[in-house]
């Protein structure tokens, strides 16, 4: 899944512009004491006689004059103005591009540290790339002490996290200093946790809330490095599991249910149970439409319509082996009662949508609806429900 960054050229400037961008604070507070308000950009709804000096930067709805000496302020573009105080933003002055960071109000805010990764998924969204990123950690390090402590809970992605190593550490040792009431989950392919002094690392840091979350494809060795793209991941990945477990940290089971991987469900429910049965969580997931999912959209799609029994058995034997088991990604019409009890709301809210067959299901409010991506595909089985 791709992080959090909205950008936009929607940005006028009607002032001298900084050399570099720069990350801020959204304000809406024009009396905000002087002393706090360096990284503070300030967000001004209504016309104001004269801007108060020494905020980062400004953001306006509609064109004004600017007292002489101010820099950065900008005029936002319509689609722009969901901005509310606490996001946190990033602004290219050169480019007039504004990216939103973080959006206090989401219960969805996903970091992408870095686009390298060792394996090559064949349903990735977000492809990777190999070139110097290190630039990524940098930016969520110097946003991480203008994000509320509120929050309930920050997504770390890729590309594959554990490529970072020591730094990785150095941003979960910043996550726990700056947010220790707030959850991390970091999605990881766990090969990089084979090396069991990586994962004793991640353990020493004591983090109060964290949870890796890691893909499991098959029974088989074949068959999940296939879906990889990765020979010998099938072993990585099981030591890597099994290392991080040793060392007390939380485990996440992911498995993407696609064409290559549904007609094997409940074989890899079964392998689960007898030898992964101390992890914390399963999560059974629909197919993102994106990136190379949407290149081998041929090989990959599979109505949920046409996994059901492989899925309901799959399901059961997790459930009753007392594994805490999620169906993520699936509309609730394409799944029999007897699931629906394990579906969530999984999609991030700024991608999540539904569609014109939604209207007037009572049980929409329940549903997790559609990604963005998915309207290119979409189930034979969609259809309101009505009482």
């Amino acid at each position: 899944m791709p992080a959090l960054d909205l950008a936009s050229t929607g940005l006028k400037s009607l002032s001298e512009r900084s050399p570099e961008p720069f990350i801020g604070r959204i304000r809406e507070q024009p009396d905000l004491p002087e002393s706090e308000r360096g990284r503070e950009i300030l967000l001004v709804r209504r016309p104001l006689a004269h801007l108060p000096p020494g905020f980062r930067g400004y953001l306006l709805l509609d064109d004004g004059s600017v007292s002489p000496g101010l820099r950065d302020v900008y005029v936002l573009a319509p689609g722009l103005r969901y901005l509310a105080e606490g996001d946190v933003v990033r602004i290219h002055p050169e480019r007039g591009a504004l990216a939103t960071l973080y959006r206090r109000a989401s219960p969805s805010n996903t970091f992408l540290v870095t686009e390298r990764c060792d394996n090559n998924c064949l349903m990735c969204s977000q492809p990777p790339r190999k070139q110097d990123d290190s630039w990524l950690v940098d930016e969520l390090m110097a946003t991480l002490p203008l994000i509320s402590p509120e929050t309930r809970e920050l997504g770390i992605t890729g590309g594959e996290p554990s490529l970072l190593k020591g730094r990785l550490l150095e941003l979960l040792e910043r996550m726990k200093g700056y947010l220790p009431q707030t959850s991390v989950h970091i999605l990881t392919n766990g090969r990089g946790f084979a090396d069991a002094e990586l994962a004793r690392a991640v353990a020493k840091v004591q983090h109060p809330d964290l949870m890796l979350g890691i893909p499991l494809y098959s029974d088989l060795p074949e068959e999940h490095d296939y879906v990889v793209q990765a020979l010998g991941a099938f072993d990585d990945t099981l030591r890597g599991i099994l290392h991080l477990k040793r060392a007390r940290v939380r485990v996440e089971l992911r498995c993407v249910v696609h064409a290559q991987t549904y007609s094997r469900l409940p074989q890899l429910a079964d392998f689960i149970t007898r030898n992964l049965l101390f992890v914390d969580h399963v999560a059974l997931m629909g197919l993102e439409l994106m990136g190379f999912a949407r290149t081998n959209l041929g090989m990959l799609w599979v109505d949920p319509l046409d996994y059901q029994a492989q899925l309901t058995a799959a399901v059961r034997t997790l459930s009753r082996a007392g594994l805490n088991t999620s169906i993520y990604n699936h509309q609730l019409c394409t799944l029999p009662a007897e699931l629906h009890p394990f579906a969530r709301k999984s999609i991030s809210d700024w991608k999540n949508v539904y569609t014109e067959d939604c209207e007037g299901c009572v049980r929409r409010d329940a549903c997790g609806g559609f990604f963005a991506s998915g309207v290119l595909k979409r189930s034979r089985g969609i259809q309101p429900f009505r009482d």
